[in-house]
């Protein structure tokens, strides 16, 4: 008569040569495995897009600033692109960063926006794009009340933009 041991299944006899996994355990290291790839895959981005996103960001924390300083001091402020960033005319210099943090970003020469000192101006938006990939564009814009927004730009809206 067999007497099996707790946790084993009797009828199942172990021979001392037999090693190995079990399908369960299999299972589960590559479910676990194909989970642990498909995070990562899904974290990846695109380094060129995910930099110009950024500075699309920061672009619009700078203008919510500098509106901001414009209605305080109640001077007329204007962003304006140059060949090696941005400036904002009506600031004193170096109250803001005035280049960009990647030196592929780009916007269309001649991009001009103005910030007040009303509460309420214009809407407007500026288009900023990347030297090495150029099929995505970011758009920062404003409709007069609302603060500066990012937003995936239409790339048939954003050939303007140029290095």
């Amino acid at each position: 008569m067999r007497i099996s041991a707790a946790g084993s299944k009797p009828g199942r006899i172990r021979r001392p040569g037999q090693r190995g996994f079990t399908l369960l355990e299999l299972l589960v290291v590559v479910s676990i495995v194909a989970i642990a790839s498909a995070g990562v895959a899904f974290s990846m981005r695109d380094s060129a897009q995910t930099q110009t996103e950024r500075e699309a960001q920061r672009l619009s924390a700078l203008l919510e600033s500098a509106r901001a300083q414009s209605r305080t001091q109640g001077v007329a402020v204007v962003w304006r692109s140059t060949a090696q960033g941005f400036v904002f005319d009506g600031l004193p210099k170096g109250s803001l960063p005035e280049n960009w943090l990647d030196s592929n970003t780009t916007v269309a020469p001649g991009s001009r926006l103005e910030l007040g000192p009303e509460p309420i101006v214009g809407a407007q938006s500026v288009t900023l794009g990347n030297l090495q990939q150029g099929a995505v564009f970011w758009r920062v814009a404003t409709d007069g009340l609302r603060p500066f927004s990012v937003q995936v730009a239409d790339s048939a809206a954003a050939t303007g933009v140029a290095p």
